[in-house]
C-alpha cells in the first residue's frame, strides 16, 4: 500500500477523511439547528463551530490531496480506479459540505446586516416614539368617540322608534273609542226617535178617544131626544 512521508497508508489517510467528513456533516447539521434557532427568536449563533467545520473541510481538502498522489502511485490498475473513485467521492461530499457551510456563512452576515439595520432604525425611533404613540393615542380616543356617538344615536333611535310605535298603539285604540262612542250615539239617536214616535201616537190616540167620548154623547143626546 503506498504511503506518504510523515503520514500513513493510504487507507489510513482515507479513514481519517472520512472521520472528518462525518464530523463536518456533524457540525452542518448542528449549525443549521441553531439558524432555525435563532429564526425562531432563540437560540445564538456559534462562530466557533463554524470556524471549526471550515477547519475540518480544509483539511480533508487537504488529505484528498495527498490521496490524489497516493492512488496514482498504485501499482495494479483495477486498485488505482477503485481508490481514484473512493477519493474523487471523498472531494465530492467534501465539496458539498464546502458549499452548504458558504450558503450557512451568508445567511449568517445577511442576518447580522438585517439585525444591525433594525438596531439603527429602532435608534432613530426612540427619538419618535412617544410622538408615535402620542398620534396612535389621539386616534384611538378619536375612534372611542365615534363609536360613543354611533352607540347614543343607535340607543336614540330605538328609544324614538319605541315611542311611534306607542303613539301608533293609542292612535288605534282612539280610533276604536270613537267607533264605539260613534255607535253609541246612533243608537241613543235610534232611541229618541222612536220615543219622539209613541209620544206622538199616544197624543194622537188621546185626542181620537176624546172626540168619541164627544160623539157618544152627542149621539146618545139625540136618541134621547127623538125617543122623547
Amino acid at each position: 500500500m503506498a504511503a506518504i512521508e510523515g503520514g500513513g497508508t493510504l487507507s489510513e489517510v482515507y479513514q481519517s477523511a472520512r472521520k472528518l467528513l462525518l464530523r463536518a456533516r456533524d457540525g452542518i447539521e448542528r449549525l443549521e439547528r441553531l439558524e432555525s434557532s435563532v429564526s425562531a427568536g432563540a437560540g445564538l449563533d456559534s462562530p466557533e463551530l463554524s470556524f471549526a467545520v471550515k477547519k475540518d473541510i480544509s483539511q480533508i481538502h487537504s488529505l484528498c490531496s495527498d490521496m490524489d498522489r497516493l492512488w496514482r502511485s498504485i501499482a495494479a490498475k483495477s486498485q488505482r480506479d477503485l481508490w481514484k473513485r473512493k477519493v474523487e467521492q471523498v472531494v465530492e461530499e467534501a465539496d458539498s459540505l464546502k458549499d452548504s457551510l458558504d450558503k450557512y456563512s451568508m445567511r449568517n452576515q445577511r442576518r447580522m446586516l438585517e439585525a444591525k439595520e433594525r438596531a439603527e432604525l429602532l435608534g432613530r425611533a426612540n427619538g419618535e416614539s412617544a410622538h408615535v404613540l402620542r398620534i396612535f393615542d389621539e386616534e384611538a380616543q378619536a375612534m372611542q368617540s365615534v363609536r360613543n356617538s354611533s352607540r347614543m344615536l343607535q340607543e336614540s333611535f330605538a328609544t324614538g322608534t319605541a315611542i311611534l310605535s306607542k303613539y301608533a298603539e293609542q292612535r288605534e285604540r282612539l280610533k276604536r273609542a270613537q267607533r264605539k262612542a260613534l255607535d253609541v250615539l246612533n243608537t241613543v239617536g235610534l232611541s229618541n226617535s222612536v220615543l219622539r214616535l209613541i209620544e206622538r201616537r199616544n197624543r194622537v190616540d188621546r185626542w181620537i178617544k176624546y172626540v168619541g167620548m164627544v160623539l157618544t154623547v152627542i149621539i146618545l143626546y139625540f136618541f134621547w131626544k127623538w125617543t122623547h
